[in-house]
């Protein structure tokens, strides 16, 4: 997923947690984690554009091979 986003934004900042530890019991909860994430970018390829839209690049870049293997992604974008 770093590498994906990395690639695709040159973000002055990245930083991908995953969190899916602290919602064990939880639907979607998958042993062994990678399962919740919270990201946070800030890149200059956001600017202008809409929060959808950035969501969508970000989704995008991650592919539906990557999102469907994922439960819950928090998004925290900014330029």
């Amino acid at each position: 997923m770093e590498q994906r986003l990395q690639e695709a934004f040159g973000p002055r900042i990245l930083e991908v947690v995953d969190d899916s530890e602290s919602h064990r019991g939880h639907g979607g909860y998958q042993e062994g984690g990678e399962s919740h994430f919270n990201v946070r970018i800030a890149s200059d390829h956001f600017q202008g554009l809409s929060r959808i839209k950035q969501h969508r690049m970000v989704h995008e870049v991650l592919g539906p091979d990557l999102i469907a293997k994922i439960h819950a992604l928090s998004l925290n974008l900014s330029v």
